[in-house]
């Protein structure tokens, strides 16, 4: 299996996602510059988390225009699984990925701590190392991470099993105020129709090892080598 993760001017994270999704590659994946027209051949497209371009403008709206996205886009609508990750996710809504908005933090505030979140739903490449219903625990680390999108489209969502994370309470139930960020439905993340692309908004390369303080991120890059390979 290969995987490549795009490199933005302002990311930050996408040397955390090398590493984490090298320990279960065990190999680094291919780093792509966001001025390249084309990604080598590849089983797996990550677009990391970070502040593309510093957030000018809006945010993962001037990243969308890389030439790079182009080629994501193109892969994406033909079955290559992409999973976009915090400022990812925004990308991958600017680009028209996926639907909805992330907005400014209902707290207007950047938040960056632990959440908990349910898995709900485990059919897919990404999510298919959890069990529908898990309590798992990542980190967040955003100023505008409130996705928005019209009843309609929410009602979609939830009715065709494509909400993959939401936010919740230690215990499982629900989020009341362990929302972070003001959420429409305390989501946390999202799958495309296709269920080959995923946008969301906590980090799972941020708990990936032990050494880190827990490693509930690891089953995600583990079932997709495992799914992939």
């Amino acid at each position: 299996m290969k995987a490549a993760v795009i490199v933005f001017p302002g990311s930050n994270c996408d040397r955390d996602v090398q590493v984490a999704l090298g320990q279960s590659l065990r190999r680094a994946p291919d780093m792509v510059w966001h001025g390249e027209a084309e990604i080598p051949k590849t089983d797996l497209i990550v677009v990391p988390g970070g502040f593309s371009y510093g957030d000018y403008l809006r945010s993962g709206a001037m990243a969308a225009q890389s030439p790079v996205m182009r080629d994501v886009v193109a892969k994406a609508k033909k079955g290559v699984p992409v999973l976009g990750i915090c400022n990812g996710f925004q990308v991958l809504t600017e680009c028209g990925l996926l639907p909805g908005a992330l907005m400014r933090n209902a707290g207007l505030k950047f938040v960056c701590r632990d959440v908990h979140l349910s898995v709900e739903e485990a059919q897919s490449v990404f999510t298919g190392g959890y069990e529908k219903g898990q309590v798992i625990r990542l980190p967040i680390a955003h100023h505008d991470g409130n996705y928005y999108a019209d009843d309609e489209t929410l009602d979609r969502l939830e009715g065709d099993g494509l909400v993959a994370f939401s936010y919740c309470g230690e215990d499982g139930g629900p989020a009341n105020g362990a929302n972070p960020n003001g959420s429409a439905r305390d989501i946390a993340g999202i799958l495309g129709q296709t269920r080959t692309v995923l946008g969301m908004m906590p980090h799972p390369e941020r708990l990936s090892d032990p050494a880190l303080g827990g490693n509930d991120g690891r089953a995600m890059f583990d079932h997709l080598v495992k799914a992939l390979g």
